[in-house]
């Protein structure tokens, strides 16, 4: 059986595991705090290589980010990581091959061969949490454009309106709208201008400290205010996904990421397909969940 020791890196936190060709881990998950400069994360991913060479076949990681076409580099910038981590040749760590892809991209290519994707040549991934990432699987092959940096939706426009900056410092990316740190944006405005946020369960807050888990659990609550929001929130999200839908033609759209979970999916599925001129379209939850970055990027490592 081939082996990869797969690592997913994130902002705060590296998590890694010894994962087999069937995407299921023979080791314990294990999770360390991402160091804090360029240069250092790559010593602490050699030192993991180095740790377990002589165990895999590859070292396959999953990153936010783009990636170059030969999977040795990001190639893009990366507000959540350190200056300079975009100029780092992970190809140096290790005398095995090492693989890198981007996370959303991993994850498409888990929930494809084995979650809530598995079946559906055609499908469409799209990743909420503090960003928001795609993947897109046609016929059973990642998309990935010329320069392996397709399907960069975060940044795809929803508006003109030159309202809200982005982290990518345009206006009106789906992001700045659509994904975590877009609810909290949203409530934080709203909550300025809304007569219902002084009935709220939340109008005790300060306006400009109100976060997503103030709006989630004022939702859980019953609470007016909260629920606007979180409609509005909800159509953000569905404003991206007509577009998407529209443009790939997907059998299905699996929904990943933390914020995934608190979204009516049946709802929504519903009011995209209302207003879709292509065939409608299966609206999923991810199967895979945290671990998708990490095993999609084993699997498409040992070739799988």
């Amino acid at each position: 059986m081939k082996k990869a020791l797969g690592i997913d890196i994130g902002g705060t936190k590296l998590v890694y595991a010894i994962i087999g060709e069937n995407g299921e881990f023979l080791s314990e998950i294990k999770k360390i705090p991402t160091p804090r400069t360029a240069d250092a994360i790559f010593e602490q991913l050699k030192s993991l290589a180095k740790e377990f060479e002589k165990e895999v076949d590859v070292i396959a990681m999953a990153s936010a980010g783009a990636v170059n076409r030969e999977n040795t580099r990001v190639c893009s910038s990366t507000p959540n990581l350190p200056e300079g981590y975009n100029k780092l040749d992970f190809s140096l760590l290790s005398d095995k091959k090492v693989f890198v892809e981007n996370d959303a991209n991993a994850a498409a290519w888990a929930e494809y061969k084995l979650g809530a994707a598995k079946g559906c040549d055609f499908s469409l991934i799209i990743t909420l949490g503090t960003g928001i990432g795609a993947g897109v699987i046609n016929e059973g092959k990642l998309v990935r454009g010329k320069s392996g940096a397709a399907l960069e939706v975060g940044s795809m426009k929803i508006s003109a309106d030159r309202q809200r900056k982005c982290t990518c410092h345009r206006y009106d990316c789906w992001e700045s709208y659509g994904s975590g740190t877009g609810l909290q944006t949203t409530a934080r405005e709203f909550a300025k201008k809304s007569p219902e946020f002084a009935n709220s369960l939340l109008n005790s807050k300060n306006p400009d400290e109100l976060t997503t888990y103030d709006v989630v659990d004022g939702v859980k609550a019953g609470d007016a205010f909260s629920k606007k929001v979180f409609d509005l929130w909800q159509d953000h999200i569905y404003t991206g996904l007509v577009s998407l839908v529209d443009i790939f033609d997907p059998e299905c759209v699996v929904i990943s990421g933390g914020m995934g979970e608190f979204i009516d999916i049946s709802a929504l599925e519903a009011k995209v397909n209302a207003e879709l001129v292509v065939p409608p379209m299966k609206l999923k939850l991810a199967q895979m969940k945290n671990n998708a970055g990490m095993v999609g990027a084993a699997l498409l490592a040992l070739g799988v």
